[in-house]
């Protein structure tokens, strides 16, 4: 081996035409681990096995190589790809006497291409099987990069505006103002927008370090979602407008005679659907200027402390807008919460029927004049 192969940058193993090491410089040395005094007339595939499915070192001996070749060996500390190239060494009759063979370790180039190559496969299974769309611009605003199913979904091709401006097909959208933000830096999650007559959620990631892009976009649609989340609400309006009618309905106020209403209260009263039925009941009074109001409590069984305290209070309320307020149907369960609270009902009319509280209220109406 000459001093130029001793030196050179690459691992440089020389072979007879048996297959066996005659050459073995420094650099092997180092990169292949193994000493010269230990590889030198030894067979190479002893020396340097290589796995089963590269070629093995007698392609050395057949043909120079031009292009580069990775081979696996096998080694007791884990396998080594070690890239080369071959150069046949033909004696003066043109026949092959040996071969030399050059390479160097790609271990870790191998091993990060791999892990890219899984990378990117990985995104595309994600890209060809979820609803949303990957997308990058550069420094200039510029497509870059479009690819997803999402697209297809927004009848969209794959990369169809790379090399144009983010800004010439989305600049009108209400989300822009986040975009911007994020080219100067600042990322933005779940922004939603509609486009293409589809729904999304937009996550824009600024790539404030990389010198091409300014950032990646990544959309998912959520058309779906949209559409049950809006149909979702017209139940929750329906319902609730249901409730508003049954909450009218339990609670009805009927003009009964001139001057005079009745609200027939039925079933279960809180706090709350007492503080409903006073705020209406007075609404009533004062619109139609009713002398007298009736609150018939035959439907209830039963209220606590704080809604006994409220009708009380409906019935002072009643009296500061010039009305009478009158109590009937009075369970003994509620008398009892009544007489508990030590209210006075002594100025309040109190009856045990309707028509009796009817009766009432036409006997207090002024008489006409003969």
């Amino acid at each position: 081996m000459d001093n130029r192969r001793n030196t050179a940058p690459l691992a440089a193993i020389e072979l007879d035409n048996n297959q066996t090491i005659i050459g073995w410089n420094p650099r092997a040395e180092r990169v292949l681990g193994i000493a010269a005094s230990e590889a030198l007339g030894s067979l190479v595939h002893e020396v340097l096995p290589v796995s089963e499915d590269h070629d093995s070192w007698a392609s050395a001996l057949v043909d120079d190589s031009e292009d580069a070749s990775v081979r696996i060996i096998d080694r007791p500390g884990g396998p080594l790809h070690f890239e080369t190239w071959s150069q046949r060494t033909l004696d003066q009759d043109g026949r092959v006497v040996g071969a030399t063979i050059y390479g160097h370790d790609v271990t870790a180039r191998e091993r990060e291409a791999r892990r890219l190559g899984i990378e990117a496969r990985t995104l595309a299974v994600m890209l060809d099987n979820l609803d949303l769309a990957v997308w990058a611009i550069d420094k200039q605003a510029n497509f870059v990069f479009q690819q997803g199913k999402a697209m297809r979904t927004a009848g969209l091709r794959p990369n169809e505006f790379v090399g144009q401006n983010y800004f010439d097909h989305y600049g009108h959208l209400p989300n822009v103002d986040d975009v911007r933000r994020a080219i100067a830096g600042e990322a933005s999650a779940a922004v939603p927008t509609e486009v293409h007559g589809v729904h999304w959620l937009n996550w824009n990631l600024p790539t404030v370090d990389d010198e091409e892009l300014s950032l990646i976009g990544v959309t998912l649609n959520v058309t779906e979602t949209k559409r049950n989340e809006l149909e979702l609400q017209a139940k929750l309006d329906l319902i609730e407008r249901q409730q508003e009618v049954i909450r009218q309905l339990s609670t009805p106020i009927i003009e009964v005679w001139d001057g005079v209403i009745t609200l027939p209260i039925v079933g279960l009263i809180d706090t709350v659907r007492t503080a409903e039925i006073m705020d209406n009941l007075l609404q009533a009074v004062t619109r139609t200027r009713a002398r007298h109001a009736i609150l018939d409590l035959t439907g209830v069984e039963v209220v606590d402390t704080g809604t006994a305290s409220h009708l009380i209070r409906m019935i002072q309320a009643i009296r500061l807008l010039g009305a009478e307020g009158i109590l009937t149907g009075i369970h003994p369960l509620i008398a009892q919460t009544i007489v508990s609270l030590g209210v006075d009902l002594s100025r309040v009319a109190v009856f045990g029927k309707l028509r009796d509280a009817l009766v009432y209220c036409i006997g207090k109406r002024p008489r006409a004049r003969s």
